[in-house]
């Protein structure tokens, strides 16, 4: 068991349970898709929940409108102050519309709207909802540190099931392209900051009210990678920490495919080149794939020790595939459609959950249309 302190503070689970934190005083969001409807690990998430009784629970849900009557009534069934806030309502589109700031749908547009009706807060908390190991003590470990001194805290688990390594987009392309991008640019602290995170793209994160406030949110799968590089504007290195969480395992993603791995890390690569652009980082994009995969080859040799020595099965030829597919998506980062901080917008929080809340009603009583 090792105790290493990385450039933001870690925090280390030496043992079972958590310690005091204050749950009474949190919003923990909980964004859900039609897929986790009734589902095992969405209703493990919400008894570990009704256990823990925090301040409030809202869920953003993506469903078509034939979906969200039943959705709305199964989410009532526990006992928890929960709210859900139906993202794809027309009122709430045109709202958006209004304000600028119709665009993608996707998980990051989702959280931003919940993220809103969070801040009335002292606490927010944010984790999915497919996680089959899911213990209410994951809550109280993020927010152990935002009543300890810091402002951000992140979450951090290892990726081991049925015998293999996961996180294979964190291993295989994340990882080594801040590495590559790190050996062109080794003064730079943002970098150093991003390297640190044990696993930079869990879901799980806690923030104060002020920090959420003032995030700027990406629209899809870059929303960890943001959330990060906002975290570091906001609070600094010495701000931010991270936890370990301990046992996790949910649902895993083929590598092709419209929601694959391969159309995550475009946007992935995306979010983290904008934001290394964003902090005085320069990258060579005619050098920057060659440096990537030369850094993710070491790191496949790496992992192949390390599943050895652990006796996991590891396919090096699938993991090369994979870094190949990867370094495709190394380009420029192309048009900023991030959403913008909710201090820095007219629109009103409020407003959004009333307009959800009659999108909602009317879906259940069959008045929308599915698009």
């Amino acid at each position: 068991m090792e105790y290493v302190q990385e450039r933001v503070a870690t925090l280390h689970a030496f043992g079972e349970g958590a310690p005091d934190a204050p749950t009474d005083r949190a919003a923990v969001v909980v964004p859900m898709t039609e897929r986790e409807y009734a589902g095992l690990a969405a209703e493990r998430v919400l008894s570990e929940l009704e256990a823990l009784d925090p301040e409030r629970v809202i869920v953003p849900l993506r469903a078509p409108a034939d979906r969200v009557g039943a959705f709305r009534e199964w989410l009532a069934g526990f006992d928890l102050p929960l709210e859900t806030l139906w993202c794809d309502g027309p009122r709430v589109a045109d709202l958006l519309d209004d304000a600028g700031l119709d665009g993608e749908r996707g998980k990051g547009r989702d959280v931003w709207l919940a993220l809103g009706r969070a801040l009335d807060s002292e606490y927010v908390v944010l984790h999915d909802a497919d996680t089959k190991s899911y213990s209410r003590e994951y809550v109280r470990r993020l927010l152990f540190p935002l009543a300890n001194g810091f402002e951000f805290s992140k979450g951090y688990y290892a990726r081991v099931e049925n015998e293999q390594l996961y996180g294979r987009l964190f291993r295989l392309f994340y990882t080594p392209l801040v590495r590559a991008l790190r050996d062109s640019a080794p003064d730079s602290e943002f970098l150093e900051y991003m390297a640190a995170f044990r696993y930079a793209l869990a879901g799980e994160f806690a923030a104060t009210g002020d920090v959420v406030a003032a995030m700027p949110v990406q629209r899809t799968w870059g929303l960890e990678v943001g959330t990060l590089a906002a975290a570091y504007d906001a609070v600094g290195v010495d701000g931010a920490a991270q936890v370990d969480l301990g046992s996790y395992e949910h649902d895993h993603r083929a590598v092709s495919g419209p929601t694959g791995l391969s159309d995550m890390s475009r946007s992935v690569g995306a979010a983290l080149l904008r934001a290394a652009e964003e902090h005085g980082v320069d990258p060579d994009y005619d050098a920057l794939p060659d440096a990537y995969r030369s850094a993710a080859a070491s790191y496949v040799d790496r992992y192949a020790a390390d599943a050895a020595f652990n006796g996991l099965a590891y396919d090096r030829g699938g993991e090369r595939d994979q870094v190949r597919t990867y370094a495709e998506s190394i380009a420029p980062p192309g048009q900023d459609t991030r959403l913008p901080p909710w201090e820095s917008t007219d629109l009103s929080p409020a407003d959004v959950a009333a307009a959800a809340r009659a999108d909602a009603r009317d879906a259940a009583n069959g008045e929308v249309a599915d698009e």
